[in-house]
């Protein structure tokens, strides 16, 4: 009997600012070349930087493929490491988006709690991508930055209870190829997926009650 291939979606953001062309996107179609591995149907998403975009998709994204983990892909023009995200913030947006938009309560959901975390192990996930990808630099955060990057972050981590990533790229070439990139993103999930199927470990990281 054919096992049924499970969806995992990759997403990207487009151009905003002086990113015309987004390094996000770049890496996530990247990723596309690359693939995740016969078992796994990727799907890639390019996301607009827009707040209301970002409210109507994720929903939309779990509900149409039932992933079993959506990771997000943005751009940081700071970064020089790629950077993964511990959590996602519910507050302090007072950014305009591409449509000149800013949210009138300056959160992601009213009266949701201030930070929400993966419950993805993110530290084992850096840990086991930096030995698979020697030429790649990984790094841990938990500051996604208050714009679209933590909005999608937190609004997925809502969505999926807790059941989502978020990985920032440096910008293309400085210091890494859009092909090292699409490569860390493929370690990255070859990580994740790895460490949930097999049974002596869990894809979660165990919480204290």
């Amino acid at each position: 009997m054919e096992t049924q291939r499970r969806a995992v979606v990759v997403t990207g953001f487009g151009p905003f600012g002086e990113h015309k062309v987004n390094a996000s996107w770049i890496a996530v179609q990247e990723l596309d070349k690359l693939g995740l591995g016969e078992s796994i149907d990727l799907k890639i998403v390019q996301v607009p930087v827009e707040y209301l975009a970002v409210k109507r998709l994720i929903p939309e994204l779990w509900a149409t493929y039932s992933p079993l983990l959506i990771v997000h892909v943005g751009v940081s023009g700071m970064a020089t490491s790629v950077t993964i995200e511990e959590c996602g913030h519910n507050a302090g947006y007072i950014r305009t988006d591409n449509c000149n938009f800013c949210p009138g309560t300056h959160c992601c959901v009213e009266g949701g709690p201030e930070c929400l975390h993966s419950d993805i192990d993110v530290k084992e996930v850096c840990k086991r991508a930096s030995s698979e990808l020697s030429d790649v630099q990984f790094t841990v955060s938990a500051d996604a930055g208050r714009y679209l990057c933590d909005f999608i972050y937190y609004t997925s981590l809502y969505q999926s209870n807790g059941k989502s990533l978020f990985v920032h790229v440096p910008p293309v070439g400085r210091p890494y190829t859009a092909t090292q990139l699409g490569q860390a993103l493929q370690a990255i999930l070859k990580v994740i997926l790895s460490m949930h199927v097999n049974h002596e470990e869990r894809i979660y990281c165990q919480r204290k009650a």
